[in-house]
């Protein structure tokens, strides 16, 4: 691997030709890590998409069954979230005299909503495997 801009560059697929790709002008390859102003913000929710993502994820027929919102899947206020790590995916441990270290929460193993959250599926998938 090669690195471009501090990014990390994979060998390319192997496929002989890619059609259309004269209309980009660049690819930028992102996750879904903190960005913006606050450690809640990732692409998503920074780029706008993430409303109606959540738009549709309320507007599935079990989602309005059980009166669910779309606020029901935002990580970051009551409801959907996963209240044992606050909807961070995360669980801070102090480690005193050494940097703080983060291990993915016992409860929702990093998937940020509590259980009937994701028992909502949007074309077979969940909100968090939508966002991943």
């Amino acid at each position: 691997q090669r690195q471009l801009n501090g990014a990390t560059i994979a060998e390319p697929a192997p496929y002989r030709d890619i059609q259309g790709l004269e209309h980009f002008d660049k690819v930028i390859d992102i996750d879904q890590s903190p960005i913006g102003r606050t450690p809640r913000s990732n692409p998503a929710t920074y780029t706008g998409v993430f409303t109606p993502v959540r738009e549709l994820f309320a507007g599935v027929p079990e989602s309005r069954a059980r009166g669910y919102t779309p606020g029901r899947f935002s990580f970051n206020v009551r409801g959907g979230r996963c209240e044992a790590c606050q909807g961070d995916g995360v669980i801070k441990v102090e480690m005193h005299f050494l940097p703080d270290i983060y291990v993915p929460c016992d409860q929702c193993k990093g998937k940020r909503y509590n259980r009937e959250t994701l028992e909502i599926k949007y074309k077979g998938k969940t909100i968090h495997e939508v966002l991943d």
